[in-house]
């Protein structure tokens, strides 16, 4: 009897040291989703007219910015970045800036079924002030266009599905 419970002594000490010791832990794969503090990169010239904007989207179906700024009477130089890796029949992106009072949603739906036009509805090329074409990961693209009287307008990406959240607000002042 003394046997016995000397040995299970041992087993429980033992179970209890080893339960003690380092713990691996197993991480899943994922997605993180972070909210981006970068602004976008707007670089205005006094010797020339020209002002460049520099906008970038993601995997996540983000801009990095939700705000641009710009001065009435320049020409804007607009970049966009695609940081992500996806091809551009996945998760392609594009800037579309909209003139003012255009509903977004209703652009969105209608841009849904214009693949073969940058997915700019041919029936709403008159609600639009400027557009890239659609770039996938690790693609860049550029455009140019004159500033639009002082306000407020809204820019969007009119991929299928992501001007709900890949939108923002074109200030020209």
């Amino acid at each position: 009897m003394k046997t016995l419970k000397y040995v299970l002594v041992v087993v429980f000490s033992s179970a209890f040291l080893i339960s003690c010791g380092k713990k691996e832990e197993k991480k899943e794969a994922g997605f993180t989703f972070e909210k981006s503090t970068e602004q976008p990169i707007i670089k205005s010239s006094t010797e020339s007219n020209l002002q460049s904007v520099v906008i970038s989207g993601n995997d996540q179906m983000q801009f990095d910015t939700s705000e641009i700024k710009v001065q009435s009477g320049k020409k804007i130089k607009l970049t966009l970045r695609h940081k992500g890796k996806m091809g551009v029949n996945i998760m392609g992106h594009n800037f579309v800036l909209l003139k003012q009072g255009v509903n977004i949603a209703g652009f969105g739906r209608k841009a849904a079924s214009a693949k073969d036009n940058q997915f700019i509805p041919k029936d709403a090329e008159n609600d639009v002030i400027a557009f890239t074409k659609v770039i996938g990961g690790g693609e860049t693209t550029s455009i140019e266009f004159d500033a639009p009287k002082p306000g407020t307008y809204n820019f969007i990406c009119s991929f299928p599905g992501h001007y709900a959240l890949m939108k923002g607000k074109f200030i020209v002042e």
